[in-house]
């Protein structure tokens, strides 16, 4: 392979091997010397102005148990070691995880907006969740919104360099992890200064089940694990996005979200029902209906704008800070 006809990289830290440092003596020697060889061969790559990914886990006392996370950081935050970013958390999808940007290509797409300076800097750091909505659970056994709030931004912003407040600080996701964005957002608006989301996993009316069709059993069994089997109408309210948008208090949350009109799971009426609930309370935010359906293509085509929004709330967040 003729790696100088390749221009993208996955760095992966040391750290990956702990939050100790590296555990294993002969690995940490290896990854050192790989690390030098390239150095050495490639000697323009080590100082090229690139991004990296930072993979390792996170220890949980809520959940009992070591959870894995990906961090995209921007060429800034090498280059200077003193300067502090913003932050936008990114939930994956279903039957995805927390290297959902590496694996689709979604990281070359950040990258390449990094480098033709369309994209301005900050921090995406990407959570596994399995399948648990972002919510904590009916039965109480896997509390993983408690998990995020009061663990995993707490325990991500103590170890990277990220700007303290509010307005630095941004979550999004896509179809699960759009659900879980919303729902997070809305009710914990003190916690997040803008939110997003990419073909949310939003339905009006609670999901029914026949048992006749198979994908829908399966389904279910999935849901049920989150909320409640049978699923329970009211825990399955209390935690709807529509639900909890009837009455949140999201003044100065800046709101994002899109879904294809032709999507797979129908999520594009629940999308234009949030659009009218959030304008029937006069709350702004920016919502769009495009042609597609229910993937990664779609994503793809609309994340840059995503982003970008996000973008231009950390600018202006950054120079109220600035102004005299």
């Amino acid at each position: 392979m003729n790696l100088a006809n390749h221009s993208k990289f996955v760095i992966l830290s040391p750290d990956i091997f702990g939050d100790e440092g590296p555990q294993l003596p002969v690995l940490a020697t290896l990854y050192r010397i790989v690390v030098a060889f390239l150095v050495l061969l490639f000697p323009a790559l080590s100082f090229a102005a690139s991004g990296r990914v930072e993979c390792n886990s996170l220890q949980s006392k809520i959940l009992a148990r070591r959870v894995p996370y990906c961090v995209l950081l921007p060429p800034a935050y090498d280059a200077d070691k003193t300067r502090q970013f913003p932050i936008l958390y990114f939930f994956h999808g279903l039957g995805d995880d927390e290297q959902m940007f590496v694996r689709s290509g979604g990281w070359n797409m950040v990258e390449d907006l990094w480098e033709r300076r369309e994209l301005g800097g900050f921090l995406i750091a990407t959570p596994a969740a399995g399948a648990a909505f972002y919510i904590n659970s009916n039965d109480g056994k896997v509390r993983y919104e408690d998990f995020l709030v009061q663990e995993f931004v707490p325990g991500i912003e103590k170890h990277f360099r990220v700007r303290a407040g509010r307005a630095n600080r941004a979550v999004s996701g896509v179809s699960m992890g759009g659900y879980g964005a919303l729902h997070l957002a809305f009710r914990h608006p003190e916690v997040f200064g803008s939110v997003g989301a990419h073909s949310a996993a939003l339905l009006e009316k609670l999901p029914t089940v026949t048992l006749s069709d198979s994908r829908q059993l399966a389904r279910s069994r999935i849901l049920g694990d989150v909320f409640g089997s049978p699923l329970d109408p009211v825990f399955w309210k209390q935690n709807d996005p529509l639900t909890i948008a009837r009455t949140a208090s999201l003044a100065g949350l800046q709101i994002y979200f899109d879904c294809g009109s032709e999507d797979d799971f129908g999520f594009d009426a629940g999308a234009v029902a949030l659009d009218k609930m959030l304008g029937s309370r006069h709350i702004p935010h920016e919502f769009h209906l495009y042609p597609g359906g229910h993937n990664w293509v779609y994503v793809a085509e609309h994340l840059p704008a995503l982003l970008q929004f996000h973008v231009r709330v950390f600018e202006s967040a950054s120079r109220r800070r600035n102004s005299p």
